[in-house]
């Protein structure tokens, strides 16, 4: 009897070693791709980090710049404040010597006057 006929052979049929080298390749991309995604994130974090970094920094500076400019404005307005309390002082000093003894005021009192302001401006 005639054996039957072998079927006919497929060409698109790959040989095994193509089919190896085939996932070998699809293995090396794989690898590279996870590689270089591995590098972003580490390149990813340490710029965060950097950032962080920086911004605290800048965060520092800032809050000492505010810290100057404050006490800057404190010792200008107390400055400004004594040279106001100068003022009235040598005001009042100015009208208390123009009293007359005969003046409604009487000198002791004038003396207690002039003291209260001056304990007052004082923080006394």
């Amino acid at each position: 009897m005639p054996s039957a006929p072998e079927p006919p052979k497929s060409p698109a049929a790959p040989a095994p070693n193509a089919s190896i080298e085939a996932l070998e390749k699809i293995r090396a991309a794989e690898t590279e791709s996870e590689e270089r995604v591995a590098a972003a994130r580490r390149l990813t974090e340490e710029t965060l980090r950097r950032l962080r970094r920086e911004a605290e920094d800048a965060v520092a500076t800032a809050r000492a710049e505010a810290e100057g400019e404050r006490v800057h404005a404190v010792e200008a307005a107390r400055a400004q404040a004594d040279r106001e309390a100068a003022a009235i002082v040598a005001d009042g000093e100015r009208a208390a010597g123009r009293l007359d003894p005969g003046d409604r005021i009487l000198a002791d009192k004038k003396a207690k006057i002039l003291a209260a302001i001056l304990d007052d401006l004082g923080g006394k």
